[in-house]
């Protein structure tokens, strides 16, 4: 998805909302290690069945999506199966709406922030792999 699109404007406006609303400086690791721990308390008030567990997660993983775009130069992207997500060194491909739910219903064992300080040894794994449409 190219930056100017309506659904990435949509993204990144959403993003800017609760990055403001959580009162986060950046979108960064520091703001990543504040999401994980605004989900583990949101965990015990927002089970499964509650009707506004689809916005919340919805807003969370636009912040989570948009700490991915500006701390590892991602961009928002749609995956193979059509899913929203981001893209990293046209490699990778990591669905930050999924990632959210998950440390909601998982708790702890899912943890955004440990997702995120995985991201550079993931980079780093996808580079050294062989391309596969070169034989």
């Amino acid at each position: 998805m190219s930056d100017d699109t309506p659904e990435v404007t949509a993204l990144q406006a959403a993003a800017e909302q609760v990055r403001q609303q959580l009162g986060l400086a950046a979108y960064d690791a520091a703001a990543v290690r504040e999401l994980d721990h605004f989900i583990a308390v949101q965990r015990a008030e927002l089970p499964a069945q509650s009707p506004d567990r689809e916005g919340v997660v919805m807003a969370l993983g636009c912040l989570l999506g948009q700490c991915l775009v500006s701390t590892y130069r991602g961009e928002w992207a749609a995956g193979a199966d059509g899913h929203t997500g981001v893209g990293l060194a046209n490699r990778l491909f990591f669905n930050p709406f999924y990632l959210v739910n998950q440390q909601l219903t998982i708790g702890p064992a899912a943890s955004v922030a440990a997702f995120f300080e995985s991201v550079p040894q993931r980079l780093a794994a996808a580079g050294k792999t062989r391309k596969r449409w070169i034989s």
